[in-house]
């Protein structure tokens, strides 16, 4: 498979703090990849820090893709995050099917909430919208929290079992995307951190467990995203692609998880060279 694929990634950029785009486009440049960015917002910085500024770039995104459509540009691989507005969802949908061709991937990361709640500025509008937009993927990567909003199953729950995270998988492959990873669940069984999900090209469900490690940073969904993305465009299967990011993601964490601030996210630059091991 040739190394170096035409990435678009869409979602939010931070002017300061290493989520969305500036935490995505580092890895998967560092992979090999061309890459190309659309931003559906710029923010001021991480929401953790509990203040932020955030301009909408709707306008500009219509703008772009009008241009690019002009140019003839095509990319092979879309990665979709944090949506600013209703309206980027349809523009999307339009932009990822006049896109379709052979070997073309699109990840989505639905991303709404966590630790069962939905974010702030997140609403039932922003989860029927996501619910529309994972229909365009071939993969999608909720964490738990989104992945019971999308379905409306089992919400505020952290604990799953066997049966009752096949329902959830079930439901969100009802939206309409090929493959499903939910990421950040317990096993209610054994209570095993681990990441759930169901292969589109087998038809085989699969469970990849980790280990917790009590350090909280932003981004780390945005990370897993990029590792999975890039596991899968090296021609992982999606279970290898998941045990492969899982452990990536892991070592980033355990290293980083004794720094004092944690808010700016995990220094990604700074472990590049990890990735790639």
């Amino acid at each position: 498979m040739e190394r170096n694929k035409n990435i678009l990634i869409i979602g939010d950029m931070p002017g300061y703090g290493k989520m969305g785009l500036a935490g995505m486009l580092p890895i998967l440049s560092n992979m090999g990849h061309s890459i190309y960015n659309l931003p559906t917002s710029l923010v001021s910085n991480n929401f953790d820090y509990g203040k932020f500024s955030m301009l909408d770039t709707t306008r500009y995104m219509e703008e772009t893709i009008q241009v690019w459509k002009e140019l003839g540009f095509q990319f092979d691989c879309i990665t979709t995050g944090f949506l600013a507005s209703a309206a980027q969802v349809d523009l999307l949908r339009d932009f990822i099917d006049s896109q379709r061709k052979e070997d073309f991937l699109v990840v989505t990361d639905p991303i709404m909430g966590d630790g069962g709640k939905l974010y702030n500025g997140s609403t039932r509008e922003t989860v029927e919208n996501m619910r529309r937009l994972i229909g365009a993927a071939d993969v999608i990567v909720p964490n738990l929290t989104e992945g019971e909003f999308l379905t409306g199953l089992f919400q505020g729950e952290e604990n799953l079992s066997a049966s009752q995270v096949r329902q959830v998988l079930d439901g969100l492959l009802h939206c309409g995307p090929k493959s499903a990873v939910i990421t950040s669940g317990r096993e209610a069984e054994t209570g095993r951190h681990v990441v759930w999900g169901f292969d589109g090209d087998t038809g085989e469900y699969f469970t990849v467990p980790y280990r917790f490690i009590r350090a909280h940073f932003p981004g780390t969904g945005d990370i897993f995203t990029s590792l999975l993305t890039g596991q899968l465009l090296e021609g992982r299967t999606l279970p290898q692609a998941v045990k492969k990011a899982v452990e990536l993601l892991e070592r980033l964490i355990f290293m980083e998880q004794d720094v004092a601030e944690r808010n700016n996210g995990i220094r990604i630059e700074k472990y590049l060279s990890v990735l790639t091991g």
